[in-house]
């Protein structure tokens, strides 16, 4: 069972205030920003990868195909920011499917406590199936939270500007969220966190990825399939078919 009352109505207005305040994000000021000052981190043409962090022994500068190699600064800089970003979605994706599944099993949208809501790749599926404007308030939240960071990490489209160009004072990854207080000022020690962020993030997106193709692969959740937890999802109890 889903949990119907004001699902979609939370979702909207969760997202129209994220939108909204988005308009209030910081905005390129033409000088080094915040970010690059504080680590105070400059590129280093000599270096692998301009010297930005993520290189760990034993396996040091992995580039095996070389795609580092001969590659302009401006475009290391975007792969940086794409691989920064889809790291921490995928560190979240992770986490929330093993959350979600046996034999944690908490779900926000479900009623999990009573029976085995299946694989976490169905889950929207079945909100889809029953509130499918709930779909378009999560897809309100992810555009007003992309809105957001294209505000702050990308150029506008003006003058001698090329696709996903971005701002001369960005640095990757860098949007301005830090509720906690986690950046370092130390530019040693901010080097050891991204490097720490960026390897989680790596091993996340092979996580993800493998965790993804299991359960396509025999529609079973990823600790069952791995035989530590009783396989209690009955298909029938859905309101798809799987």
């Amino acid at each position: 069972n889903i949990h119907h009352p004001n699902i979609i109505m939370n979702s909207v207005i969760l997202a129209t205030l994220l939108s909204s305040a988005a308009a209030f994000a910081p905005q390129s000021t033409g000088r080094v920003s915040t970010a690059v000052n504080e680590v105070n981190w400059q590129p280093d043409e000599s270096a692998f990868a301009y010297g930005l962090p993520g290189s760990l022994a034993p396996v040091g500068e992995f580039d095996p195909l070389g795609f580092a190699k001969d590659t302009p600064l401006a475009t290391m800089l975007q792969w940086r920011e794409a691989e920064v970003q889809h790291g921490r979605v995928a560190m979240l994706a992770v986490l929330g499917m093993l959350i979600v599944e046996e034999p944690i099993e908490y779900h926000p949208l479900f009623e999990a406590y009573n029976k085995d809501i299946g694989p976490a790749i169905r889950h929207l599926d079945e909100v889809d199936a029953v509130s499918p404007f709930f779909l378009i308030g999560l897809t309100l939240l992810i555009g007003s939270l992309e809105y957001n960071r294209a505000l702050v990490a990308f150029a506008k489209p003006e003058g001698s500007f090329s696709f996903q160009q971005l701002n001369e004072d960005h640095y990757p990854g860098d949007v301005g969220f830090d509720p906690l207080g986690l950046k370092p000022d130390d530019a040693e020690e901010f080097a050891t966190i991204q490097t720490k962020e960026l390897q989680n993030g790596r091993l996340a997106m092979l996580g993800a990825a493998g965790i993804i193709a299991q359960e396509l692969t025999n529609g079973e959740e990823i600790f069952v399939n791995l035989g530590l937890a009783t396989d209690r999802f009955d298909p029938s109890s859905v309101p798809i078919q799987f």
